[in-house]
């Protein structure tokens, strides 16, 4: 009787384990295809608002009333001062609900922003897009409240794999960003096939993966290695310099400037100033095209200042109340420090356009492997070593910085001590 007990509990087990399989494979696609649709259309709307902007660069000076319309609309859905990434973070964490009504005003006023010519990526964006559309679909399915954490993240695999193209990359970064020393493998299964399936559904509407494949790679010697190495130390203190300027800058408006109309009217009214103090829009919308010359093209310069005239642009941006990401930013950032970094010592320039990338991807989002992972789905593996010592550089010395609030760091980058602190 014993026995015939045991086999049926097992047999219980062993049921209940590939239902659950079952189920997570299945919400896994039908996530990928939502949220990798709705992630296309974005990715495709970004892509014409920017080419018209670019086109008819007056529409710069509309960016105060595009602003007004971001805030009115936030104010109107009853979401004004959301927390953006960093809530869909802390919903990761604590197993919350994540509000339907964020996908349609990331939608919206991430268009607006990069219409307008504001310094903001859309990966960051999609991010909060894919975690609150899951989360609805979710809901819709009556999924309990236990898997909250794996359905955000499966959603939010989902839209950084269609608008990146790093389906890789995509499916490790939402199991690794919200806490720091934790990595919720419950989510693997569902962030991959969502990923994939998300990857498919971009490719076949059109979009390519954006690769920039090095060439050229040197050999990774000593000398070699004590240049990277501190190259990346430097990353990691732009990285702090980028993630330090947001949240004082958040901080003090929050406190000077409460009126959040009063707010976007003034940053804009700045990002229309610095545009035509420079004479170009450089440094307006995301700066794709910046990032892959830096890369690509082996005698393409820019200022050496030029990183930190993209963390003006992005913080002004992004802390006055407009709406986008923040890592297409700290790419471009790293791309840039990276090119001054090679004029200077004659290192590789298009390596170290790519390592400074890395290094300060990293920095700002404390994900090493998903750093790692981005690395060789953007650039090839031939310089692995190269991303390897300085992704590592990069996250030890970046301390408990971080872009999002909302990241918690549970254990020590120096130690096994548990220190449950938010990055600051």
């Amino acid at each position: 009787m014993n026995l015939d007990f045991d086999l049926r509990e097992r047999a219980g087990r062993i049921t209940e384990h590939l239902l659950a399989s079952f189920k997570w494979v299945l919400f896994g696609i039908l996530v990928g295809l939502v949220v990798g649709f709705c992630a296309s259309v974005f990715a495709k709307t970004i892509l014409l608002a920017t080419s018209f902007r670019l086109a008819h660069t007056w529409i710069i000076f509309l960016m105060p009333a595009a602003g007004i319309i971001i805030v009115y609309l936030y104010h109107l859905a009853g979401s004004a001062g959301i927390g953006g990434t960093s809530l869909i973070l802390a919903s990761i964490r604590k197993g919350e609900e994540v509000p339907a009504a964020l996908a349609p005003l990331i939608f919206v006023a991430t268009s607006l922003t990069h219409l307008t010519g504001g310094s903001a990526g859309r990966e960051g964006a999609a991010l909060q897009m894919g975690g609150s559309m899951s989360s609805a679909l979710a809901k819709l399915l009556h999924f309990p409240e236990e898997d909250r954490r794996q359905v955000i993240m499966c959603g939010m695999s989902a839209a950084f794999s269609a608008l990146f193209g790093t389906p890789l990359a995509a499916a490790v970064l939402p199991m690794e960003i919200s806490t720091v020393g934790i990595m919720y493998h419950s989510a693997f299964v569902p962030c991959v096939i969502s990923s994939l399936t998300a990857h498919f559904v971009a490719g076949w509407l059109g979009l390519e993966s954006e690769q920039m494949r090095l060439t050229n790679v040197p050999a990774f010697d000593v000398i070699d290695m004590g240049q990277v190495a501190v190259f990346a130390v430097l990353c990691s203190l732009v990285a702090i310099l980028f993630c330090a300027t947001m949240h004082r800058t958040e901080h003090i408006l929050s406190r000077k400037v409460p009126n959040d109309y009063v707010k976007v009217i003034g940053a804009g009214a700045l990002i229309i100033a610095l545009t035509l103090l420079i004479g170009d829009q450089t440094y307006n919308g995301a700066g794709s095209n910046i990032i892959e010359a830096c890369v690509v093209e082996p005698g393409f310069r820019v200022p050496w200042y030029a990183f930190l005239l993209k963390i003006i642009f992005t913080v002004i941006t992004l802390s006055g109340e407009y709406k986008g990401g923040e890592i297409v930013p700290s790419l471009f950032i790293g791309a840039t420090f990276g090119n001054f970094f090679a004029s200077v010592t004659g290192f590789n320039p298009g390596l170290c356009a790519a390592v400074g990338m890395a290094s300060v991807f990293c920095g700002v989002t404390n994900c090493p492997i998903a750093s790692l992972l981005i690395s060789f789905e953007l650039f090839g593996f031939e310089a692995m070593p190269f991303f390897l010592l300085a992704v590592a550089m990069a996250y030890l010395f970046s301390g408990n910085y971080g872009l999002y609030h909302g990241q918690l760091i549970r254990y020590s980058k120096v130690g096994v001590k548990r220190i449950d602190q938010h990055t600051r």
